[in-house]
Protein backbone atom coordinates (compact mmCIF):
# COMPACT_ATOMS: atom_id res chain seq x y z
CA UNK A 1 0.00 0.00 0.00
CA UNK A 2 1.37 3.23 -1.40
CA UNK A 3 2.59 5.57 2.07
CA UNK A 4 3.20 9.44 2.79
CA UNK A 5 5.99 9.56 0.65
CA UNK A 6 4.38 7.60 -2.81
CA UNK A 7 1.13 9.55 -2.14
CA UNK A 8 2.89 12.88 -2.12
CA UNK A 9 4.98 11.92 -5.31
CA UNK A 10 1.84 11.27 -6.87
CA UNK A 11 0.44 14.16 -5.74
CA UNK A 12 2.97 16.09 -6.93
CA UNK A 13 3.24 14.64 -10.47
CA UNK A 14 -0.51 14.79 -10.65
CA UNK A 15 -0.80 18.58 -9.52
CA UNK A 16 0.51 20.36 -13.30
CA UNK A 17 -1.64 18.17 -15.36
CA UNK A 18 -5.07 18.54 -12.91
CA UNK A 19 -4.76 21.71 -11.71
CA UNK A 20 -7.44 24.31 -13.63
CA UNK A 21 -9.10 21.46 -15.76
CA UNK A 22 -12.66 20.69 -15.50
CA UNK A 23 -14.36 17.39 -15.30
CA UNK A 24 -16.56 16.85 -18.00
CA UNK A 25 -17.97 13.67 -17.29
CA UNK A 26 -16.98 10.49 -14.76
CA UNK A 27 -17.75 7.00 -15.88
CA UNK A 28 -18.07 5.02 -12.69
CA UNK A 29 -16.95 1.65 -14.34
CA UNK A 30 -17.12 -0.36 -10.61
CA UNK A 31 -19.80 1.14 -8.31
CA UNK A 32 -18.17 -0.33 -5.02
CA UNK A 33 -15.42 1.94 -6.40
CA UNK A 34 -17.31 5.20 -4.76
CA UNK A 35 -17.59 4.92 -1.33
CA UNK A 36 -19.89 8.09 -1.39
CA UNK A 37 -22.28 9.20 -2.65
CA UNK A 38 -23.86 7.05 -4.56
CA UNK A 39 -22.24 6.18 -8.28
CA UNK A 40 -25.13 7.69 -10.03
CA UNK A 41 -25.33 10.94 -7.68
CA UNK A 42 -21.01 10.78 -8.04
CA UNK A 43 -21.59 11.15 -11.46
CA UNK A 44 -23.90 13.93 -11.74
CA UNK A 45 -22.00 16.17 -8.80
CA UNK A 46 -19.11 15.77 -10.54
CA UNK A 47 -19.34 16.89 -14.25
CA UNK A 48 -18.60 20.49 -14.54
CA UNK A 49 -16.11 20.74 -12.05
CA UNK A 50 -12.97 22.29 -12.02
CA UNK A 51 -10.34 21.02 -10.14
CA UNK A 52 -8.42 23.74 -8.15
CA UNK A 53 -6.10 22.04 -5.93
CA UNK A 54 -4.23 18.56 -5.97
CA UNK A 55 -3.12 17.86 -2.17
CA UNK A 56 -2.59 14.96 0.00
CA UNK A 57 -3.71 14.57 3.88
CA UNK A 58 -2.25 11.30 5.54
CA UNK A 59 -2.35 8.44 2.39
CA UNK A 60 -5.11 10.25 1.27
CA UNK A 61 -5.14 12.43 -1.84
CA UNK A 62 -7.57 15.48 -1.77
CA UNK A 63 -8.68 17.09 -5.04
CA UNK A 64 -10.65 20.03 -4.63
CA UNK A 65 -13.40 21.35 -6.63
CA UNK A 66 -14.87 24.24 -7.81
CA UNK A 67 -18.01 24.64 -9.45
CA UNK A 68 -19.16 27.01 -12.33
CA UNK A 69 -18.75 30.49 -11.88
CA UNK A 70 -23.01 30.94 -11.90
CA UNK A 71 -23.75 28.15 -9.72
CA UNK A 72 -24.47 28.49 -5.57
CA UNK A 73 -23.57 25.09 -5.01
CA UNK A 74 -21.50 23.16 -2.69
CA UNK A 75 -18.18 23.53 -2.63
CA UNK A 76 -17.00 19.75 -2.84
CA UNK A 77 -13.63 17.50 -2.80
CA UNK A 78 -12.78 14.43 -4.20
CA UNK A 79 -10.56 12.10 -1.85
CA UNK A 80 -9.06 9.34 -3.29
CA UNK A 81 -7.37 6.35 -1.48
CA UNK A 82 -5.71 4.00 -3.39
CA UNK A 83 -5.17 0.90 -0.86
CA UNK A 84 -3.48 -1.63 -2.12
CA UNK A 85 -3.41 -1.87 -5.81
CA UNK A 86 -5.04 1.19 -6.63
CA UNK A 87 -3.14 3.41 -9.35
CA UNK A 88 -3.82 7.10 -11.09
CA UNK A 89 -2.67 7.96 -14.33
CA UNK A 90 -3.03 10.61 -17.14
CA UNK A 91 -4.21 9.06 -20.27
CA UNK A 92 -5.60 10.33 -23.91
CA UNK A 93 -9.60 10.01 -23.72
CA UNK A 94 -9.47 7.95 -27.30
CA UNK A 95 -7.27 4.82 -25.71
CA UNK A 96 -9.59 2.02 -24.87
CA UNK A 97 -10.01 1.67 -20.71
CA UNK A 98 -8.69 -1.51 -19.26
CA UNK A 99 -10.32 -4.40 -17.48
CA UNK A 100 -9.20 -3.12 -14.45
CA UNK A 101 -10.17 0.65 -15.07
CA UNK A 102 -12.84 1.53 -11.80
CA UNK A 103 -13.36 4.97 -12.40
CA UNK A 104 -12.86 6.98 -15.08
CA UNK A 105 -12.79 11.38 -15.72
CA UNK A 106 -13.24 12.76 -18.48
CA UNK A 107 -11.36 16.42 -18.29
CA UNK A 108 -11.80 19.52 -20.56
CA UNK A 109 -8.49 20.16 -22.60
CA UNK A 110 -6.03 22.21 -20.48
CA UNK A 111 -6.58 25.61 -22.86
CA UNK A 112 -8.70 26.33 -25.89
CA UNK A 113 -5.70 26.19 -27.63
CA UNK A 114 -4.88 22.67 -27.21
CA UNK A 115 -6.56 19.52 -28.97
CA UNK A 116 -8.40 16.68 -27.67
CA UNK A 117 -9.01 15.63 -24.34
CA UNK A 118 -7.52 13.60 -21.38
CA UNK A 119 -8.89 11.29 -18.41
CA UNK A 120 -7.62 10.78 -15.52
CA UNK A 121 -7.85 7.50 -14.57
CA UNK A 122 -7.99 4.95 -11.69
CA UNK A 123 -7.01 1.58 -11.70
CA UNK A 124 -7.47 -1.02 -9.17
CA UNK A 125 -6.70 -4.71 -9.52
CA UNK A 126 -8.18 -5.83 -6.20
CA UNK A 127 -10.79 -3.74 -5.81
CA UNK A 128 -9.76 -2.37 -2.69
CA UNK A 129 -9.29 1.72 -3.34
CA UNK A 130 -11.93 3.72 -2.46
CA UNK A 131 -13.34 6.93 -3.53
CA UNK A 132 -15.62 9.98 -2.14
CA UNK A 133 -16.98 13.05 -2.68
CA UNK A 134 -17.69 15.14 0.08
CA UNK A 135 -18.51 19.04 0.93
CA UNK A 136 -17.27 18.33 4.32
CA UNK A 137 -13.40 16.61 4.66
CA UNK A 138 -13.94 16.08 8.13
CA UNK A 139 -16.54 13.40 7.74
CA UNK A 140 -13.47 11.26 6.00
CA UNK A 141 -10.58 12.80 7.18
CA UNK A 142 -11.57 13.76 10.67
CA UNK A 143 -10.57 10.79 12.66
CA UNK A 144 -6.87 10.91 11.33
CA UNK A 145 -3.76 12.21 13.92
CA UNK A 146 -1.34 14.86 13.13
CA UNK A 147 0.50 14.99 9.97
CA UNK A 148 4.41 14.17 10.54
CA UNK A 149 5.46 17.55 9.02
CA UNK A 150 2.61 19.92 11.17
CA UNK A 151 3.57 22.06 13.58
CA UNK A 152 1.51 19.94 15.96
CA UNK A 153 3.86 16.93 15.74
CA UNK A 154 7.01 17.78 17.98
CA UNK A 155 8.75 15.40 20.25
CA UNK A 156 6.98 16.77 23.16
CA UNK A 157 3.82 15.49 21.88
CA UNK A 158 4.94 12.56 20.84
CA UNK A 159 6.25 11.69 24.25
CA UNK A 160 3.29 12.66 25.82
CA UNK A 161 1.14 10.86 23.15
CA UNK A 162 3.17 7.12 23.76
CA UNK A 163 2.85 7.48 27.67
CA UNK A 164 -0.79 8.24 27.26
CA UNK A 165 -1.28 4.67 25.90
CA UNK A 166 -0.36 1.11 26.57
CA UNK A 167 0.23 -0.17 22.88
CA UNK A 168 3.17 -1.92 21.04
CA UNK A 169 5.13 0.85 19.63
CA UNK A 170 4.87 -0.47 16.29
CA UNK A 171 1.06 -1.12 16.16
CA UNK A 172 0.49 2.63 17.72
CA UNK A 173 2.48 4.11 14.97
CA UNK A 174 0.52 2.17 12.19
CA UNK A 175 -2.36 3.65 13.67
CA UNK A 176 -3.27 6.23 11.54
CA UNK A 177 -5.72 7.80 14.29
CA UNK A 178 -2.83 8.14 16.54
CA UNK A 179 0.06 9.67 13.69
CA UNK A 180 -1.54 10.23 9.60
CA UNK A 181 0.89 8.60 7.11
CA UNK A 182 3.20 5.88 8.42
CA UNK A 183 2.74 2.40 6.72
CA UNK A 184 4.81 -0.57 7.35
CA UNK A 185 7.99 0.43 5.53
CA UNK A 186 8.70 3.67 6.99
CA UNK A 187 7.29 2.61 10.30
CA UNK A 188 10.25 -0.55 10.16
CA UNK A 189 12.78 2.58 8.59
CA UNK A 190 12.28 4.95 11.48
CA UNK A 191 12.35 2.72 14.10
CA UNK A 192 15.69 0.85 12.90
CA UNK A 193 17.56 4.60 12.74
CA UNK A 194 15.80 5.33 16.20
CA UNK A 195 17.41 2.49 17.68
CA UNK A 196 13.61 1.39 18.67
CA UNK A 197 12.41 -2.70 18.48
CA UNK A 198 8.82 -2.66 17.73
CA UNK A 199 7.04 -4.82 20.59
CA UNK A 200 8.32 -2.32 23.28
CA UNK A 201 5.66 -0.89 25.13
CA UNK A 202 4.79 2.61 23.62
CA UNK A 203 4.57 4.03 27.49
CA UNK A 204 8.51 2.64 28.11
CA UNK A 205 9.81 5.25 25.83
CA UNK A 206 11.95 7.50 27.62
CA UNK A 207 11.69 11.39 26.76
CA UNK A 208 15.24 11.41 24.83
CA UNK A 209 14.22 8.59 22.66
CA UNK A 210 11.04 9.84 21.53
CA UNK A 211 13.27 13.04 20.31
CA UNK A 212 15.24 10.49 18.51
CA UNK A 213 12.14 8.64 17.35
CA UNK A 214 10.88 12.42 16.34
CA UNK A 215 13.90 13.12 14.11
CA UNK A 216 14.17 9.44 12.54
CA UNK A 217 10.08 9.84 11.25
CA UNK A 218 10.73 12.85 9.49
CA UNK A 219 13.99 12.11 7.94
CA UNK A 220 12.87 8.43 6.43
CA UNK A 221 9.76 10.09 4.98
CA UNK A 222 12.00 13.28 4.02
CA UNK A 223 14.41 10.78 2.06
CA UNK A 224 11.36 8.84 0.59
CA UNK A 225 9.71 11.94 -0.63
CA UNK A 226 13.49 13.17 -2.16
CA UNK A 227 13.01 9.83 -4.25
CA UNK A 228 9.82 9.62 -5.17
CA UNK A 229 8.85 6.76 -2.53
CA UNK A 230 9.51 3.50 -3.22
CA UNK A 231 8.66 1.09 -6.01
CA UNK A 232 8.34 -2.17 -3.99
CA UNK A 233 6.03 -4.20 -6.58
CA UNK A 234 4.47 -3.97 -9.95
CA UNK A 235 1.46 -1.25 -8.33
CA UNK A 236 4.00 1.80 -7.56
CA UNK A 237 6.48 2.75 -9.74
CA UNK A 238 8.97 5.49 -10.55
CA UNK A 239 10.57 5.66 -7.21
CA UNK A 240 13.80 4.67 -6.10
CA UNK A 241 14.00 4.33 -2.43
CA UNK A 242 13.95 0.61 -2.10
CA UNK A 243 17.65 0.95 -3.45
CA UNK A 244 18.46 2.79 0.28
CA UNK A 245 16.35 0.77 2.58
CA UNK A 246 18.03 0.46 6.00
CA UNK A 247 16.00 -2.99 7.42
CA UNK A 248 12.54 -3.39 5.11
CA UNK A 249 13.13 -6.72 3.18
CA UNK A 250 16.17 -6.85 4.30
CA UNK A 251 15.93 -10.18 5.90
CA UNK A 252 19.35 -12.08 5.96
CA UNK A 253 21.30 -9.15 4.98
CA UNK A 254 23.97 -7.55 6.91
CA UNK A 255 22.59 -4.52 9.03
CA UNK A 256 23.56 -1.07 7.56
CA UNK A 257 25.08 0.00 11.31
CA UNK A 258 26.77 -2.90 12.89
CA UNK A 259 26.64 -5.52 10.19
CA UNK A 260 24.46 -8.18 11.95
CA UNK A 261 22.22 -9.80 9.63
CA UNK A 262 18.37 -8.49 9.35
CA UNK A 263 15.65 -10.62 11.10
CA UNK A 264 12.25 -10.34 10.14
CA UNK A 265 9.42 -10.60 12.77
CA UNK A 266 5.58 -10.64 12.55
CA UNK A 267 4.26 -8.06 14.94
CA UNK A 268 0.48 -7.25 14.43
CA UNK A 269 0.27 -9.15 11.78
CA UNK A 270 2.70 -7.44 9.96
CA UNK A 271 6.21 -8.38 8.71
CA UNK A 272 8.85 -6.27 10.33
CA UNK A 273 12.25 -6.14 9.46
CA UNK A 274 14.87 -5.27 12.36
CA UNK A 275 18.22 -5.04 13.82
CA UNK A 276 18.63 -7.87 16.74
CA UNK A 277 21.64 -5.96 17.75
CA UNK A 278 20.75 -2.40 17.18
CA UNK A 279 17.48 -2.68 18.26
CA UNK A 280 17.51 -4.52 21.32
CA UNK A 281 13.82 -5.12 23.53
CA UNK A 282 14.58 -3.65 27.16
Amino acid sequence: MPELPEVETIARQLRPALVGRTIVSANVRWARTIAMPSARKFGNDVKGQRITEVARRAKFLVLKLQGPEDSRSKTYSILIHLRMSGDLSIRDSKIKPDKHDRLIFLLSSPSKAAEGESSLVFNDTRKFGRVWLTDDLQSVLGGLGPEPFSDEFTPEWLYTNLHARHRLLKPLLLDQSFLAGLGNIYTDEALHMAKLHPLAASDSIKRKQAEVLHEAIRAVLQEGIRRNGASIDWVYRGGEYQNYFRVYDRTNRPCIVCGRKIQKLVVGQRGTHICPHCQKLR
